[in-house]
């Protein structure tokens, strides 16, 4: 099979098993101008699965890091309000969302912290109904990635831009199950991911100790009738089953907002607003980061940290065995999508109130009064490796060992 067969049937994937768009159905595609190829197959791809209209945002990495060079901090609050409705007509229209990424993931290493901060925290606030459309599994949604030669050079910096380029295809392809029959290695896939989410929800345990040789020493609580979620999703306003990440190796769930404590380390460098975050630690009080440090990103940390009051306490945990494809090939791929899918994570903002029975209809008072969090981020970050250990508590008390050695117990 050519390169060429591998892209198409990628972008068959995403179209069919990721967002499944539905005969006339309208999708939006976010994509790196980097990806613009790929772009163009997985908008064929929907074109012939009957997507009734295909529009495409571009993102150019490049542009940003000039506007945040040159524009003042008072311009990059501002946030037009045409931006604001063209992403708010999605959960009107019932649409289905693509995001696809290509960037250098340290393209924005050395701008103006401050005003990084500044247009980040305004376009979340801008867009917080869009965000909970898509958190909510209102419209159906995914991610994915290309390859692009800013991005393989961070990865492979002895090859040349072509070699790089290409290997980083390939390593994208392999870890997405694009070979033979794509779409029927999806289907399976799913079925295994849903079996494991099948036994943490038949349990309902109480609470999770995450142990490493690293020096993570964490317990997180859950809240009661919580959900642990795997590959398929089901879009409310639809009905339509959607995969949110291709590649996905995640089961995941919300915690209790308030009954995080103990210490974590990341295991992977975190790629946050374009800038490499690494080697650092949180120290969690009930549910709240009360100390931390890094060696590499500190400041950017920080922000991250003081984006709002959420922004402390974690809204996602995620279980994924350190054999799995993505953890396989050994590299670092400094992309929270295929790294979260190498290593078990959790994720610092707000959570996901599908992971709580009826939780897409709650209220937000609700939602924390249940123990869900609520913040303008959700960011993931790395935790585990292949001495994690994971042991679910009861409510009584009763231990059962999850994980062992990184990987299903």
């Amino acid at each position: 099979m050519t390169l060429e067969q591998r892209i198409q049937n990628y972008a068959a994937i995403v179209a069919k098993i990721g967002v499944n768009v539905q005969e006339g159905q309208e999708i939006l595609v976010r994509s790196s101008i980097e990806a613009r190829d790929f772009t163009l197959a997985v908008t064929e791809e929907l074109y012939k699965l009957g997507a009734k209209k295909v529009t495409v945002d571009w993102r150019d990495q490049k542009l940003t890091r000039k506007t945040l060079t040159y524009a003042s901090k008072e311009t990059l609050e501002e946030v037009s309000q045409w931006f604001v409705d063209k992403h708010e007509e999605i959960g009107k229209k019932a649409a289905g969302v693509i995001s696809i990424i290509s960037d250098d993931p340290d393209g924005l290493a050395g701008v103006d912290g401050d005003k990084l901060k500044a247009t980040m925290i305004a376009t979340s606030k801008a867009l917080r109904n869009f965000q909970k459309t898509l958190m909510n599994n209102e419209c159906p949604w995914t991610i994915a990635a290309a390859s692009s030669v800013a991005w393989a050079k961070k990865l492979f910096p002895d090859l040349s831009d072509e070699e790089g380029y290409l290997k980083l295809w390939d390593l994208i392809l392999t870890a997405c199950r694009v070979d033979g029959n794509g779409i029927e290695n999806w289907e399976n896939h799913i079925k295994t991911l849903d079996e494991k989410g099948s036994f943490l929800n038949e349990h309902q345990f109480a609470k999770l100790h995450i142990t490493s040789a690293k020096g993570t020493d964490l317990y997180v609580g859950l809240p009661k009738n919580h959900i642990w979620q795997s590959a398929g999703s089901i879009a409310g306003k639809t009905g339509q089953r959607f995969v949110a990440n291709i590649p996905t190796e995640e089961v995941f769930t919300l915690p209790h907002k308030d009954e995080t404590s103990g210490i974590v380390y990341n295991t992977k460098p975190l790629n946050y607003a374009g800038v490499i975050i690494d080697n650092f630690w949180l120290k969690f009080e009930e549910g709240k980061v009360v100390d931390f440090d890094a060696e590499r990103g500190k400041e950017v940390l920080a922000n991250l940290l003081d984006t709002d009051e959420g922004s402390r306490r974690i809204g996602e945990v995620a279980l994924v065995p350190f054999h799995s494809p993505i953890s396989n090939t050994n590299i670092l791929f400094l992309e929270t999508l295929f790294d979260e899918n190498a290593s078990c994570h959790i994720a610092l903002g707000r959570a996901y109130p599908t992971c709580l029975v009826n939780g897409e209809n709650m209220t937000e008072e609700e939602l924390a009064s249940a123990g869900a969090n609520d913040s303008l981020t959700h960011v993931d970050f790395m935790i585990g490796d292949e001495t994690t250990e994971i042991t679910a508590i009861t409510e009584s008390g009763e231990e059962v060992a999850i994980f062992k050695a990184g990987n299903w117990a």
